[in-house]
């Protein structure tokens, strides 16, 4: 009767144990949350101290961990370093995609495609909007919203205003190309969620590529379904249209240009791509070997080497900084117990069979999400408690990262006002957000559930 009293009690006290930790690291996420989200706090710093007091307001600076069937005490320090080590590979990655892509840009790798595109297309509304994704694409293969509405707008916005044609339809369809390459592996929602389930490339987004390619594609038939619509609109209008090809040149001329390096560059992006899916390297040796191969060959002058690097040295830093105060908040999460205490009081919550449908559900309101979640404040906060409590209810928690970053901050970002991208769209565009979001949102929505059918029929989130 003794030790069932006294088991009863210790049962008794690990759950209002479990509770307080589920209580705390709600209000610790909740807290980061508003203060990302309100902008009181920098996002890095939020990463870094909010946790850091919640564990500490546990009660504790270390946990009680089972290893290889061995008790041993953690410390906070030792929950941060174990967070850290998880998303070294992912920042190295990071760093180095940054600089390999920015170099190969600034060598102007790109251009020749730019201008075929613009040569291509003519007057004819539907060419122009299949060439305005095509060329969205391919300049949001650095993983950057800003760089890629910074070359695409400026290089269409002359040719949509000569022609009459909507600048809200210019908008949309950079937006929807743009936030469907988001997916790639070293955009930001994907390397975030990437770092947050402490997964790889070939287990979260490989198998997401059918699913990309379909929405890809989808894209491009909103960009015929638009297309025909403005030529419709426009009329016998356009016959009269003379078209000037000087907004087709360059303005001026670039010494850091490498045009007789155009096929070289071309093949190095796709041997990287190829080694990197494939997974015959890791992800960080990819890029740091295409990125010593993109410098040594375009810039053999020493100087002109330390020039590139320096030049993108700000954005990867501020993104791989970002990322390791992120292993800091995953790290005290993870280890203190408090991710674990809150899934099990999600599961308590949530009916088995609704858990089952979670992947799905997730799916669908990922990108609406974009406009309530910053990525770091999804990613990090939101994503990895819907996992752990799926993955109680006998769900694989990778499904809820690959329903994620169909539409958080993918397909949604370009319409969120939550990110800095999404104002200087629109106002590179010249049209207001309102206008914007309720041209595009509709779109951007389609375009995520027809990637999450896809991933659902070929297996990539599984019901």
């Amino acid at each position: 009767g003794e030790q069932a009293e006294l088991r009863q009690l210790v049962c008794s006290g690990l759950r209002e144990v479990n509770f307080m930790l589920a209580l705390i690291g709600v209000l610790t996420i909740v807290i980061m949350l508003v203060l990302i989200m309100t902008k009181k706090l920098q996002t890095l710093l939020a990463l870094i101290i909010v946790p850091i007091i919640g564990c500490l307001v546990a009660g504790f600076t270390g946990n009680i961990v089972l290893e290889e069937g061995v008790f041993t005490v953690k410390t906070m320090g030792e929950f941060i370093t174990a967070g850290l080590k998880s998303i070294a590979p992912t920042g190295v990655m990071f760093i180095f995609a940054i600089l390999f892509f920015g170099i190969l840009t600034d060598a102007g790798t790109f251009d020749p495609i730019i201008k075929k595109i613009l040569q291509v297309v003519g007057k004819d509304p539907v060419k122009i909007c299949i060439g305005t994704v095509i060329l969205a694409c391919l300049v949001h293969l650095d993983g950057s919203g800003a760089v890629t509405f910074l070359i695409a707008i400026p290089a269409m916005l002359p040719l949509y205003e000569k022609l009459g044609m909507r600048k809200t339809t210019l908008a949309t369809l950079v937006a929807l190309g743009a936030g469907v390459m988001n997916m790639l592996p070293w955009g930001g929602p994907t390397i975030r969620a990437i770092t947050a389930m402490s997964s790889n490339i070939e287990e979260l987004f490989t198998p997401m590529v059918i699913p990309m390619i379909c929405g890809l594609a989808f894209v491009l038939g909103v960009a015929v379904f638009l297309g025909k619509s403005e030529k419709k609109r426009l009329g016998a209008a356009l016959d009269a249209v003379q078209l000037d090809d000087s907004h087709h040149e360059a303005t001026e001329a670039d010494e850091l240009k490498r045009p007789h390096l155009f096929i070289f560059n071309i093949a190095l992006i796709i041997i990287a791509v190829v080694v990197l899916i494939k997974s015959i390297l890791p992800p960080a040796a990819v890029f740091m070997i295409a990125t010593a191969i993109a410098l040594l060959v375009n810039y053999p002058d020493k100087k002109m080497q330390s020039e590139r690097v320096d030049a993108h040295a700000k954005s990867a830093l501020m993104m791989a900084s970002m990322l390791f105060a992120a292993g800091s908040f995953i790290g005290i999460m993870q280890n203190s117990g408090m991710l674990t205490a809150m899934a099990e009081a999600i599961v308590k919550i949530i009916p088995a069979s609704v858990g089952q449908l979670m992947p799905v559900l997730v799916g669908i309101i990922s990108m609406p999400a974009s406009l309530l979640f910053d990525p770091d404040s999804y990613y990090y906060g939101v994503m990895p408690v819907l996992a752990s409590a799926v993955e109680q209810m006998g769900v694989n928690p990778i499904m809820i990262a690959r329903a994620s970053i169909i539409g958080q901050m993918t397909t949604g970002f370009p319409v969120s006002p939550l990110t800095g991208a999404t104002f200087l769209l629109t106002g590179l565009s010249g049209i207001d957000l309102g206008e914007h979001q309720k041209h595009t949102i509709p779109f951007a929505f389609m375009t995520t559930i027809v990637m999450l059918i896809v991933a659902v029929i070929v297996g990539s989130i599984s019901i």
